[in-house]
């Protein structure tokens, strides 16, 4: 079991194991799936991640812990570690010879649900040990942040690249001198991109250049 304890309720992991793909339909319309779960698993992964991170880093500002968050729940990378950790041979098993077309993300999708799964069954401080023990282990945290986006970089050498001007304007200041709130206007060639807010002018800037990157379809 990849848990290293016997389940409480087992039918919360047939369910867990059960992508929309494979869900029959109830009578009253309801298609009985993993999402529900997937749903929750996220949501319980994200915090965890969260405070370990938070831990973790204790000096670095919030866009560091949220870009590495990112990073470290993205799809790709729980699709992977729902592979190594023994959930496609787990579904293999269960669905047998049943023609299924799973999507990308499939195991990743399965993972959510599974810690979501595990998460009712065991509690939130079962499954917290679960995701540090178990799913942690297999994410390359030093590596994933060594490549945490520079996005204001990224602006700058596009705009390089492209020959464009690129400016940050500070639109507003809210707040007072213990608490404000900054935001930013991204122009190109004199053109108003996007915008960001921030608790420094700095941030601002990077929420601004993140938000320029995704309109402007700028890898990142």
């Amino acid at each position: 079991m990849i848990t290293g304890r016997k389940p409480l309720n087992l039918s919360l992991y047939r369910l867990a194991l059960t992508p929309s793909g494979l869900g029959e339909e109830t009578s009253k319309g309801f298609k009985i799936s993993n999402e529900r779960l997937e749903f929750l698993g996220d949501a319980v992964l994200g915090a965890v991640i969260a405070e370990h991170l938070f831990q973790k880093f204790p000096y670095r500002d919030e866009g560091f812990l949220t870009e590495t968050r990112s990073k470290l729940v993205n799809r790709e990378t729980l699709n992977e570690i729902g592979i190594k950790i023994g959930l496609k041979n787990t579904l293999e098993q269960v669905i047998s010879s049943r023609q299924f077309i799973g999507n990308k993300s499939l195991f990743g999708d399965i993972l959510e649900a599974f810690v979501g799964a595990v998460y009712l069954d065991r509690g939130y401080r079962f499954a917290q040990q679960l995701i540090l023990k178990r799913i942690l282990l297999h994410m390359n945290v030093e590596e994933m942040i060594s490549t945490v986006s520079n996005y204001k970089s990224k602006i700058i050498e596009w705009s390089q690249r492209e020959s464009k001007t690129v400016e940050f304007k500070v639109l507003r200041v809210h707040g007072n001198q213990r608490f404000k709130e900054f935001v930013v206007e991204l122009s190109v060639d004199g053109e108003s991109v996007a915008e960001g807010k921030g608790g420094t002018k700095k941030k601002a800037e990077q929420e601004a250049s993140k938000n320029a990157c995704e309109i402007l379809n700028i890898a990142v």
